[in-house]
């Protein structure tokens, strides 16, 4: 069973601290260089076909990780070419040291993509890359990628950041990555994440109690970060016990989403559900749902009725509503009234022109909404955030969203980012690209609701919606369209109660 800790995502700044813990606890840093370098050694002799390999060295610890690699296969029996950038004298360190234990020949780097090679060992750089790749080595990467050679990365593909996942430069495109104690952000970042291929996480010798120092905040999205707190039906309880979720519905035409985002806060558990929609929307609703039940507004837009009601405690407004004035004033309402809130879609974009409308009400609503943009609605509201603005990766962005808006925030996408203002960051990793197609995120967002009205942890409860979205993607396959999703989370419930999770 994973735990929380096995989900820790160090930048490579934590990651160099946790070397330096583990070296100030007694062991050598050559040690660990070894046992780096052993164990990149053992994924290339049980995934690859013995063959001519080529090990490219860069002039720091990478490049000592590579020394060691080319000691070792040479051991073995493999044909090894290692090639150095600079001078073996210009070594230092433990890099140092493990140069002076090979033996062989050592060429130099040049730009000419090389030929008749069965394997390219990546020790260039890895996640010490503190600038951009130039010159001759991105004639050199660039030709190596086109050649579709087979790589091996050492820590992370060079010329990938390790906290943003973003190319800088030039970037090796791998077979597979081997990293060292625990992943880091830059691996499930796009696009740093389709550069790694298969990602092998090897243990080194470091123990997991330099994370109660370093104490990690953003983690890989897993069960073991929430299952704890997952709110399960009680023996002696009753649907009342487990909320009244209200999904805000447009009209007649565009009902579909409300009834995506009913039906799945319903299948996750909500006690009850209702859509509130326009008179004219209450027949075509009525003609699809069953246990979902159907309020109309009071007259044309007003909510107030509903919104005294406390038992009503979780709203999801804003897929299939519009972007219109009336959009905006549910929005409002909602806030004002101090309940628990999914803003997404429509709901997001009717703010584009004033995001500072909608921050002011949350602040003054006292209440911690979910937001659930995509890229574009991101730029919408957080247009000076956008990744790629002042270097800000979009791990970054999210979680300077979630402090400006007073929001956790579901930066959707491949990549989801899921950010807590309290500085949490979770990176969802397990959407299968099939998620995306129309509606899914209507679903996404009930899911959030569900969960939200049976009184899980805000936070929290985006991080598990977000995770079962994908996994119960995964779960139907092929030719998955946003109506399938609902009717996979039971099989995902059911395998997250007997795995444990």
């Amino acid at each position: 069973m994973p735990s929380r800790n096995q989900n820790a995502l160090l930048s490579p700044q934590e990651m160099a601290r946790a070397d330096q813990m583990t070296i100030g606890a007694g062991s050598a840093g050559c040690d660990l260089m070894e046992a780096a370098g052993l164990a990149v050694t053992r994924h290339i002799t049980q995934s690859y076909a013995q063959g001519r390999t080529l090990i490219l060295c860069g002039p720091g610890n990478n490049g000592g990780d590579g020394f060691v690699i080319a000691r070792h296969l040479k051991q073995a029996g493999w044909d090894v070419t290692l090639a150095l950038l600079g001078e073996k004298a210009a070594l230092a360190g433990d890099a140092a040291i493990m140069a002076g234990r090979w033996t062989g020949k050592i060429t130099s780097i040049t730009p000419d993509v090389p030929v008749g090679y069965d394997l390219v060992i990546d020790g260039l750089f890895g996640t010490g890359l503190c600038r951009p790749i130039t010159g001759m080595l991105v004639q050199l990467i660039d030709g190596i990628n086109a050649a579709n050679m087979p790589v091996v990365a050492v820590d992370m593909p060079s010329g990938v950041d390790g906290n943003s996942g973003q190319i800088l430069g030039a970037g090796f495109k791998a077979t597979s990555t081997v990293t060292f104690f625990r992943k880091k952000p830059g691996h499930l970042l796009y696009p740093g994440r389709g550069q790694c291929g298969h990602l092998v996480v090897a243990d080194i010798g470091i123990s997991d109690r330099v994370l109660q120092d370093i104490k990690p905040k953003i983690f890989r999205n897993d069960p073991a970060l929430w299952r704890r707190d997952f709110p399960r039906p009680a023996p002696g309880g009753h649907k009342y016990n487990r909320g009244h979720a209200i999904v805000v519905s447009g009209g007649p035409a565009n009902g579909g989403a409300a009834r995506l985002g009913a039906h799945s806060a319903l299948r996750i558990g909500a006690g009850l559900v209702s859509i509130t929609c326009p008179e004219a929307a209450v027949l075509p609703h009525a003609a699809q749902v069953t246990a979902v039940m159907i309020k109309a507004f009071k007259g044309a837009d007003d909510i107030s009725e509903l919104l005294a009601d406390g038992r009503l405690n979780g709203w999801s407004v804003g897929p299939g509503c519009g972007v219109t004035a009336q959009t905006k004033s549910h929005v409002l309402q909602i806030l004002a009234a101090g309940r628990q809130a999914v803003i997404d879609a429509d709901a997001l974009s009717v703010f584009a022109d004033h995001p500072d409308a909608l921050f002011k009400a949350i602040k003054k609503s006292g209440t911690l909404p979910i937001l659930t943009p995509h890229a574009g609605e991101f730029a919408d509201l957080f247009p000076d955030l956008m990744p790629g603005n002042d270097g800000y990766s979009k791990l970054t962005s999210a979680r300077k969203a979630a402090v400006r808006a007073n929001a956790v925030i579901i930066f959707k996408g491949p990549d989801t980012v899921i950010a807590s203002p309290d500085g949490r960051a979770v990176i969802n990793d397990n959407a299968p690209p099939s998620l995306a197609t129309a509606g899914s995120g209507d679903v996404l967002a009930g899911l959030c609701l569900g969960l939200m009205v049976q009184g899980m942890d805000i936070f929290e409860a985006a991080c598990a919606a977000a995770w079962m979205h994908g996994a119960a993607a995964a779960a139907f396959g092929p030719g998955l369209i946003s109506e399938d999703i609902e009717g996979q989370i039971p099989h995902v419930l059911q395998n997250i109660s007997e795995s444990g999770n």
